[in-house]
């Protein structure tokens, strides 16, 4: 998405007192009239197919999707005892799945979100496969098999330096059987001293052994860049997956802005290890909170804990760990700290949630710590960084005492709902008319450029398409674009405006 920033912008003569005036003058049904008319003159013009389809969204706009393919399901499945709940939390890069050295700690088919290079997919942890097991085991192994059925590829992993038993060996025909895509993971193989190891796994017809160390992450991205090969697009057997319930809030910011002290004073508990340490919050974590009387989402995105000799490392893990909760939310809160000077990785994390076209929250943390001078300086700073995103909501918080959470909920609210607003084309169009009346496009070479139709095509976040005589000028688009947040208010979300140029058709 465009940045909205300034450059050399159209600067109107006169004041828009008498534009805005002479809006509410117009009824709806008149601006219905007008825009029907508009929309009619466009038949003069060469439109391409796309257009038509654009055109023939209603003021009702395009339903918004209640659910989702459901993303491919990677199975993972083995004996018991040989990694693979190691094996899952080095996929999911967390210690979610319960990992002891005993043998059948996990019992039942769990599924985890999981993300490689890019791509989403459902990863399945499984029970202990054991051939002709009886009681508990053997429904253990019935939930294993259920898992097989259901997934889109199947990762096998035995013990490397055991080798296959007889178990192993029954687990593959049961894999036979089901005739599904398997990669054969040869684990425990940390040394390339170990390799001779690997060697006679080819003899079990699976194609190329993959040699891992799922403890210490050795060869595990080449055995996911394999499965990525096999996996499609969504799930052959999931249906779709509902995106209803709680809001959905990314809470963003550099390392050790109060992100999870925040969270933590929200909650009204300590859900979330805190440390004056930077980057203490390895992974994001999903908190539900009861805020202004309703239900939100909260994820927490803290980057990992920074090594020295991985630092560069460490922050762009922290950045695409932000970037994948920015992309499951609905509204981001930045949160930025008040007691140091805006920095360079703050505001290209506003612009990362800027660009991701969500809805806006701007809260400045460590309110309680401002005194006059450095108030002055952060205002100053305010303005010379972050003016591009001044429509956002602005917060001031103490996330150590909590002063002012409670303004968070209002601001939330007012962003989700602008970053689903419709503006009527009868009233959109009837907007443009009047404000290209009182402000026209300045003459370029002769030409002036003129907005034949308006129309608004998509909400989360609003984006409007304008058909035009020839291309508006980069600033004459952003003075329409202020002139769209002023009238209709767009506090908290992002807006696009895209241009259409179409030629009048060649008459015969």
């Amino acid at each position: 998405m465009a940045s909205e920033t300034p450059g050399d912008d159209y600067t109107p003569a006169g004041d828009d007192d008498r534009l805005a005036q002479r809006l509410a003058e117009i009824t709806e049904e008149e601006a219905e009239a007008r825009a029907a008319a508009l929309r009619a003159g466009l038949e003069d013009y060469e439109l391409e197919d796309e257009d038509a389809a654009l055109l023939q969204i209603g003021d009702d706009g395009e339903q918004q999707i209640p659910a989702v393919p459901a993303p491919p399901v990677l199975a993972i499945v083995g004996r018991p005892n040989v990694g693979k709940s190691t094996l899952v939390n080095r996929i999911i890069r967390s210690r979610q799945a319960v990992v002891e050295d005993v043998p059948g700690v996990t019992r039942d088919r769990v599924s985890y979100d999981a993300e490689w290079n890019g791509r989403d997919f459902t990863l399945v942890d499984t029970g202990g496969w054991e051939a002709d097991a009886k009681g508990l085991h053997k429904r253990v192994a019935e939930q294993a098999e259920l898992a097989v059925d259901e997934a889109d590829a199947v990762i096998f992993v035995l013990d490397g330096l055991v080798g296959a038993t007889a178990v192993d060996e029954a687990v593959v025909k049961m894999l036979r059987r089901k005739k599904k895509p398997v990669l054969l993971a040869a684990n425990k193989i940390d040394s390339s001293a170990q390799m001779a190891e690997v060697y006679p796994l080819w003899n079990l017809g699976l194609g190329e052994p993959y040699p891992i160390s799922a403890l210490h992450g050795t060869g595990t991205g080449d055995l996911l860049d394999a499965a990525l090969k096999h996996l499609p697009e969504t799930a052959q057997h999931g249906g779709l997956v509902p995106l209803g319930g709680p809001r959905r809030v990314a809470l963003v910011g550099r390392p050790n802005v109060g992100k999870s002290s925040l969270l933590n004073k929200l909650a009204g508990a300590d859900r979330v290890v805190v440390d004056n340490i930077a980057g203490t919050t390895r992974d994001p974590v999903d908190e539900l909170v009861e805020l202004g009387g309703s239900q939100w989402r909260f994820v927490d995105t803290a980057g990992i804990r920074r090594r020295q000799h991985m630092a560069s490392g460490s922050e762009y893990y922290a950045m695409l760990r932000t970037q994948r909760a920015l992309d499951k939310a609905e509204v981001a809160v930045v949160l930025l700290a008040v007691d140091e000077p805006i920095s360079e990785q703050d505001v290209r994390i506003v612009q990362m949630a800027y660009d991701s076209g969500r809805a806006l929250v701007l809260a400045y943390n460590k309110w309680d710590l401002l005194d006059e001078e450095r108030r002055y300086y952060l205002e100053r700073e305010i303005e010379r960084d972050l003016s591009h995103v001044s429509w956002a909501p602005r917060v001031n918080v103490s996330a150590r005492t909590g002063w002012h959470k409670d303004k968070l909920a209002p601001a939330l609210e007012t962003a989700l709902t602008n970053w689903e607003q419709r503006i009527p084309t009868g009233r959109l169009n009837a907007f443009l008319g009047e404000l290209v009346a009182a402000h026209p496009h300045p003459v370029r070479g002769g030409k002036q450029p003129r907005i034949l139709f308006a129309t608004q095509p998509s909400t989360r976040p609003p984006k409007f398409v304008l058909f035009t005589t020839g291309f508006l000028d980069p600033g004459y688009r952003r003075f329409i674009t202020r002139r769209l947040r002023e009238t209709f208010d767009f506090t908290g979300t992002p807006i696009e405006v895209q241009m259409r140029v179409r030629e009048k058709r060649k008459r015969r």
